[in-house]
């Protein structure tokens, strides 16, 4: 009898470093450059993406340090999955603290780490830069406010 995938038999806490990492599906959603309405609070997100990130590769370029370089980037953990309700509805990380399981295309399902391109879910080849602004503020002219739906539903 085969035995259950990690992600359906552990929590995000007991996952280890190797297995938690495996859970990102290489959307690059969490990379864009997002803003706070001051009037209701929402966070919504922009077609302007992180300097770090390699837009055709959908990964970062400097992962291990990225915090060095990108002060603000939010590092994920167990214990502020909770608090990060900006995260995409299709991320992994948020699917199975919610208790809704890894969608068809995340690439530990099907086994191909191009399903996540395939199904329409990353951003590949929708972003800019924003090194590419001549003011960081400008990235607010990119609003996304589809990207708060979720992609890829399954």
């Amino acid at each position: 009898m085969p035995s259950r995938p990690f992600w359906e038999t552990k929590s995000l806490e007991q996952m280890t470093v190797r297995e938690w990492e495996s859970l990102c599906d290489g959307c690059g959603l969490c990379c864009l450059v997002r803003f706070e309405d001051e009037d209701s609070g929402e966070i919504f997100p922009t077609r302007v993406h992180c300097k770090l990130f390699d837009s055709e590769r959908c990964t970062c370029t400097n992962y291990p340090e990225r915090k060095k370089h990108v002060p603000d980037c939010i590092k994920l953990t167990p214990q502020n999955i909770d608090a990060l309700q900006w995260m995409p509805l299709s991320c992994a990380y948020r699917r199975i603290n919610e208790g809704r399981g890894l969608a068809d295309w995340h690439p530990l399902i099907s086994g191909d780490p191009e399903s996540v391109h395939k199904a329409g879910v990353s951003i590949r080849g929708e972003t800019i830069s924003e090194v590419e602004l001549d003011d960081p503020e400008d990235a607010i002219q990119y609003a996304a406010w589809d990207l708060l739906e979720e992609r890829g539903r399954d």
